[in-house]
Formats: C-alpha cells, structure tokens, sequence
C-alpha cells in the first residue's frame, strides 16, 4: 500500500517555496531520452499552472502541482513513498526558513532510507505507481480548479451583461442626431462646472469620456488634434492578449505579465462584441521550420487558447505542409515542416477610436476635437490650503479663442504627452513616458491571403513582426525603436527596409518583395512608462499605470489599444474615489458603440437593394459605420448611369464615396487630413490614390464648410504635406531623384533607348505629354491631358515639363532594382511599344485595299 507523509505545517507553504520546489526540480539530471522540445512544452504547462494556482491562492493545489511536476520529470523527492513507515519526516526535508533547500540530496535520502537492496525493485515500481496516481490526481484537481474558475468568470460576466442590457437604457440624449461641433464647444464653455475633464482623445481618453458619462457624471473631453490623430490610429490592427506577452510571462514566470495576457483576452472578447462591424476574428499562421519547435510552439498556442478561456476566439490547430501551403501559397517552402493557426482580433483602429468617441458624445459628453490645453486651472482647498487642479484653460485651434473649463476632476489621458500635461502641474516633476516608435508599412492585397495573417515569432534582432491582411491590402510591422515624443513621426527608410527584408525571409523566391511595392508608411509612438510610485524609476512598466498628483490630477499611461476599456474603468474607480465623486457603477461591459446596435453580416445587401449601391461599396459602408451606413446612402448622389444608381467613388479602386466627405463633417472632421486619415483610411492605404483623391475631397468640404479659396489652398497643402512626410510619400518618391544610378547593362540600354525615341521622333533628347499623346493616337488610345500631365510629372526629376531620355533610364533603372513599381509612364510606354511592333509599317499595296 502506498501513501504519502506530508505534515500540516507543508499546507503552509508560500509561494516563494513554490519557486524554489521549481527550481529545485529543473536541476535534476535529464533522462537521456528527454528532447529539447520535450523538456519546453512541459516547462510552459507546469509554468501555466503556477499561474493558475497562483490566482487561486491554493496550498494544496500547490502540494499537487509539485507532485505532478516532480512525476513529469522524473524528480526524486521525498514528498511521495512507498509506505508510511519508511518515509522520514517532510520536516527534516523541508525548511520554512527563506533560502533554504526544500529539496534534500540524493544521499541524504540514502542515508535517512531504511531500504534495504532486496526491496529496491518493489519500492521503485511502488513509488512509480505512486508518481502516475498523483499526477492523475493533480491533473484533475487543476483541471477542476481551472474548469471551476472559468464557470465562475463565465457566470460573472454574464451577470455584468445582464446588468447593461437591464441599465441600457442608460440615457442617450443624442440617439437621433449628434450634437454640432459648435454646440459641443458652446457646452464647454457655458457649462458651469463638469463632474470629469479628460484630456486626450485616443482611445484611452475616449474610454475614460464613455466611462463616465455612462456612470451618470457630466463628462468633458477635449483633444488638442483630431480623435486618434496619434498612436490609436498608427498600430498593428490588432485586438489580442499577446502572445508573445505571455511567452515572456511563462519564462520569466512573471505574473504581473501573466494576468495582463488574461485581462487583454478578455477585453478582445468584449470589444469584438460591442464593435461588430469594425472588428472580426483573424486566423493567424504561424510557420515552423524545425521538427522540435512545432510541439513547442504549439504548446505556448494551445496554453494561450487555455489562458483566453471561455473567450477564446476559435481553437488552435496544427497543418501539415501541404496544408499550410495551401493556404498560404506565398509560404517559402524551403524546410517548411509545418504550421499552427491561432486566431486573434482585427479591427478599424482609427473607426473604433472615433466610435468610442461618439458613442460618449451620444450619451451627452462635451467632447470637441481641434481644443488644447493651454494651462491648468487651480483653486485652494479649504480644508488642507493645497492648491488643487479645478479645470483646464483651452484653446479653439480653428477659431483660436480661449475660454475656461471647469470640473472636479481632470484625467490626463495624453498617451505620448503624458509629460507635458504632468509638467504643467507641476514644472520640476521628472518624466515618466518612455517613447518607442513602431514603423509600419502597406503593400499589394496579392502578398497575403484574403483571411489568413502570418507571424514571424523571432526576426533577426529578435522583434516580433505580423504579415496581415488589412482593408484588401497587406500591412506588415512593427519595428521597436527609441523615439522623441514628436506629433508628426516620420517613418524611417531602415526601418521599412528592415521590414521588407523580414517579409522576404518567409516568403516563396517566386515572390519578389519590391520597395517600390510599399503603397504607404506610417510610425507611431508607443508610450512606454515607469512607474512613477516605484522606487526603480528606471525600469519600464509592462502594462499601464493611474497615478494621481498631490494637487488632485489624474493619469493613466502605457497600456495596450485592445485593454484601453478595463483602463478607463481602473482610471474612473481611482478618480472617483480620490475625488469623491458620486457615481453609478462601471458600465461600459457589453455597451455597444456607435453603429453596432442593428448591424448584421448582411446589412450591405440592403443597401445594394435599397440604394443601387455597389456591392464593393456596400460592404465597406456596412464594415466602416454599421447600422449608421443607411445614413451615409441617404446622402449619396445618382450618378446617372445605369449601374450604380448612386455613390460615386473618390477613387476608382477604393470604394470610398464622396458622401463620406459630408458624413464626415458630422462626424466632427475638421480638415481634409482628417478625411484621408482617420474617417477613412484612404491615407494609410494608398498614398498616390489619397493625393489623386484631395482636389475633390477639399473642394466637397470647401463647399460645405464656406471656405475661402485662400483656406482651401491651404488645406490642399496641409494634407499633401501630411502624405508627404508621415504617410510614407517621400520615402517612395525618394526612390527616384536626379542622383540615382543608373544600374542597367548594354543590352538593356539600347532596348530602353529604343523604346524612347519611338517617341521622340525629331531626336531632342526629351518627350514632353504632345510626344506622348501622339503615339497614343496612332494606337487608339485616349487620355486626359490633366492625367497624362501627372504621369510625366512622376518621372520629371528636374521639373521643367519634360522627361529627359536620361530621366527615363534612371526611372527604367529603378523599376529594375524594385526601388520604383507601378510606373504608369513605364508602362504606358511599354504596352504602346508592344502595340506598334505587333501592328507594324502598313504596306502601299494593302493600303489600297488589294487583296
């Protein structure tokens, strides 16, 4: 009979024993048979269940879960023995004193057995079956514990749901039509004193604004730019835990990581729920090209769906090979052994910043973009003579005039200029915001499946990087790189080269990754922090802090897009009680944003049906504004042809309509970059196709706005500027100065040389657009003077109206090398070339027309 001798005062064990029982049985000598794989996967179970213990905050559990890790991996250890009689006391084998072995020897346990070498056999069988008894009694018992937890998570959450839907009809004042700018504006001003003044209009600012307003305070925001003009425009497009995060929490055995991996699952599931027209669950592929990484990747998947619980998206699963190629043909097959296919959240960041926003406007908060704060307004407590922070002086940006907001409590949600605002409470104060910019870039829909992302689990320096389908386009990123704190980050050249050179280690030869492919580029600043209560002020904090001032101002910082809900709502818990605020409870659980509330996967066909809208543009309407999409059609002009009946596009390949233009400006856009950028998402897309789209996209908001000619000039500047620098348009214009070498051999010269003076018929050196239109009147070809101007006005380097031969051979150069894709004059040129030769000379005899 076996049993197990374990005193009362084991059941009293800490954590910290619980580490040193892991380490102790990490340093056991391997079995020769053990695999490096092998000894990995079972390092992230074991590892997943000191976390699931650790939440429990169970002794016996802990007891099993050493029970189960010493059977796992062959540990000797005096917890389990054949009978009771020949066990020694755990008391001699286990200290409770800090820094002492909880693990004797190998020959202390010699020499303390009473074990005679005739019974060696049957104690090891016994203590064998000991071993498996207990590991079966562990797993059950964690597998309880954790089934347990997940029915009570489960319940819990359906109780914080039943309670919305019963409150919900928490008051919206504005459910018909949203309040005017204007209004908005001459709410802050008149209003004499707000319950909570949040300051930033990102995400995390825009939550703290829903937040409080949905707990009946009179809320306030203002935003010195547009919402989401920084960083919650700029990321990845993703709603996940992170499963790198929780790579990283399972090594490290670092709970605090571990329990923000948990809390960023459960938030991708709410916010996939409450914005269902602007998110959706995203396969994402992992390839794997070593044999012993597919059970250990594959284990750290599996431990993610479990960590995500009952919000797991869909689980997890291996392919073959020729599966994983199949789905992914752009798959580099060299090595490929494999794959596993995780699933995560994508979403519409910009459209769910500006939901949230506007779902907080519905419900009655003063929120105005284009505001800054110009100073912190302060008063005396009367209690305590210490200055506290009463309000903000702000500032119209459009109209440039000042006026005071009052309120009982300010929330600096400034992201990357959480400093600033913190300065202006207090000079002297030092800084807690640690800047790093994420570069991303945009290239052809044809690199990416439709439906199926890609992850590179460790690039070269060790950085993460997604390849994922993104609006029919691909987007690839991010890099991790020091930055200055800065409104207008400009996307480096290493950094998308850096990129590039990732994208092309995992994809096929076949598919040659081309810098002239890259259609826009973006950085963003992350706002890394430190804690500013913790002693090592150095050290960057992994999620997000609320810290609150000694005159009363409120900060939250750091934190990641997909978590900003739980933040605000830490954010509000702290405001309130340090403001003694008189709330209702947080409930913003299950509270649907603006335009989820009637949306359906098959809204669009309505509009087509409805409207005689195309499908392409009925799709996006109903993926970009919801139920709110028959609004946008009612605004929609007939086009006068026979199909569509109306919506006419911007652009001809994006389905963007000019009634977006004006739906916009209800939506608070104040400028044409906020059309390009944030309404839609033209800008971060497509830079050439949002710089074709500008004169039409000013000229509608001119007319609807009373601009001056003067004033649309200057916003048709503004934008283009805006293109320029932080889309990327430099970069790829850059690709073709007047320095460029010309890296072409004498074959392709003479071929190229050809080819232009087929339309420089007198020999000038130079073509200008009536060369051009010459030859393409000869082939029956027809095209805008305006258009054919822009096409030579691409290559015409020295800008003097005319393409140079030598211009030609730098452009012909660059297609060459990659640098430059999509030339249209290059183009143009070659098909009207391949036109002439397979036309040829027409003969004096057939020009009569003789048989």
């Amino acid at each position: 009979m076996t049993g197990i001798s374990i005193p009362c005062s084991f059941l009293h064990l800490k954590h910290r024993h619980l580490s040193s029982l892991w380490l102790a049985s990490r340093s056991q000598r391997r079995q020769p048979n053990d695999l490096p794989s092998q000894v990995k996967t079972l390092n992230l179970y074991l590892s997943l269940w000191w976390f699931k213990l650790q939440e429990f905050n169970s002794t016996s559990g802990l007891v099993l879960f050493f029970a189960v890790t010493t059977s796992w991996r062959g540990a000797s250890v005096e917890l389990l023995l054949p009978t009771t009689s020949c066990s020694p006391s755990v008391d001699d084998t286990l200290s409770d004193t800090p820094g002492d072995s909880l693990v004797t020897s190998r020959p202390a346990l010699q020499r303390e057995s009473h074990f005679q070498p005739e019974h060696k056999e049957s104690w090891l069988m016994a203590f064998r079956k000991a071993l498996r008894r207990t590991a079966v009694v562990g797993g059950g018992a964690v597998a309880a514990a954790f089934g347990l937890s997940q029915l009570m998570e489960y319940r819990k959450t359906q109780a914080r749901l039943a309670h919305v839907a019963a409150e919900a009809e928490v008051k919206v004042p504005y459910a018909d039509e949203l309040p005017s700018r204007q209004n908005q504006l001459e709410a802050l001003r008149d209003t004499p004193e707000f319950d909570v003044l949040v300051v930033g209009g990102g995400a995390t600012g825009a939550g703290c604004a829903l937040d409080a307003v949905t707990r009946n305070l009179k809320t306030a925001l203002v935003e010195r730019s547009d919402f989401s003009s920084g960083t919650s425009s700029r990321s990845t497009k993703l709603i996940h835990g992170g499963v790198r995060y929780l790579q990283k929490a399972i090594m490290k055995l670092d709970y605090e990581q571990y329990m923000m991996v948990k809390e960023a699952l459960h938030e991708r599931a709410n916010l996939l729920e409450i914005a269902p027209h602007l998110s959706a669950p995203l396969p994402i592929m992992l390839p794997v090209y070593k044999w012993w990484q597919l059970p250990y990747y594959w284990a750290g998947i599996k431990m993610y769906d479990l960590v995500a619980g009952i919000h797991c998206l869909k689980s997890s699963y291996v392919l073959s090979k020729s599966k994983a190629l199949e789905l992914f043909p752009m798959l580099k097959k060299d090595k490929l052994v494999g794959a596993i296919v995780y699933y995560d959240g994508q979403h519409n960041d910009a459209r769910m910043n500006l939901a949230i926003a506007l779902s907080a406007a519905r419900h009655g908060a003063a929120v105005a973009n284009y505001t800054e704060v110009v100073s912190l307004l302060k008063s005396k407590d009367q209690q305590t003579g210490k200055e506290r922070v009463c309000g903000a002086r702000c500032r119209d940006i459009i109209t440039r005039q000042e006026f005071d907001v009052r309120a009982k409590c300010v929330i600096n949600a400034t992201g990357p200029f959480t400093d600033s605002l913190r300065q202006m409470d207090k000079q002297e104060i030092s800084n807690i915001c640690q800047p790093s910019a994420g570069v991303h870039i945009v290239i052809p829909g044809y690199y990416s499946p439709d439906n199926m992302g890609l992850l590179d689990p460790a690039t070269s320096d060790g950085r993460v990087i997604f390849f994922l389908p993104w609006e029919n386009m691909t987007i690839a990123g991010t890099t991790d790189t020091p930055t200055n704190v800065t409104a207008h980050p400009i996307p480096g050249e290493d950094d998308i080269n850096f990129i590039l050179r990732e994208v092309r280690n995992y994809l096929s030869p076949d598919v040659e990754v081309r810098r002239g492919d890259v259609l826009a580029a973006w950085s963003g600043i992350r706002p890394l922090v430190t804690d500013p209560n913790s002693k090592d002020t150095q050290s960057i904090c992994r999620n997000h802090i609320v810290s609150i001032s000694d005159s009363g101002l409120v900060t939250i910082a750091g934190g990641k897009w997909t978590t900003y809900r739980s933040m605000a709502e830490e954010t509000l818990d702290a405001a309130i009680k340090s403001h003694s605020l008189s709330a209702e409870p947080c409930r913003t659980v299950g509270l649907m944003l603006e335009g989820a509330k009637g949306w359906t996967p098959t809204l669009y066909i309505r509009l087509v049906q409805d409207y005689g809208l195309e499908k392409e543009v009925a799709q996006h309407l109903a993926s970009t504004y919801g139920a709110k999409a028959f609004d946008v059609a009612k605004m929609a002009k007939v086009t006068g042809q026979r199909w569509p009946i109306v919506g006419k596009r911007l652009v001809s390949e994006f389905p963007y309509i000019e009634a977006e233009v004006l739906y916009a400006i209800k939506e608070y856009a104040c400028t044409a970059i906020d059309v390009i950028a944030r309404r839609t998402r033209l800008g971060f897309l497509n830079v050439q196709a949002a710089d074709e789209a500008l004169p039409r996209i000013v000229h509608i908001m001119g007319k609807e706005l009373n601009w001056t000619q003067e004033k649309r000039t200057e916003e048709l500047e503004a934008a283009k500027t805006f293109l320029y620098h932080e889309m990327g348009y430099r970069s790829r214009s850059e690709q073709l100065t007047k320095t460029s070498e010309i890296n072409l051999d004498y074959q392709e010269v003479v071929r190229y040389k050809n080819r232009f003076h087929k339309f420089d018929k007198e020999s000038k050196g130079f073509i200008t657009t009536v060369d051009v239109q010459r030859v393409l009147e000869s082939i029956n070809v027809q095209i805008d003077e305006n258009a054919l101007h822009e096409i030579l006005n691409e290559v015409d380097l020295n800008k003097n109206g005319q393409v140079e031969i030598d211009e030609f051979l730098q452009l012909m150069s660059a297609v060459k090398k990659g640098q430059v894709s999509d030339s249209r004059l290059a183009i143009l040129m070659k098909t009207a070339e391949e036109t002439l030769d397979i036309r040829g000379p027409v003969t004096v005899d057939r020009s009569g027309g003789g048989v």
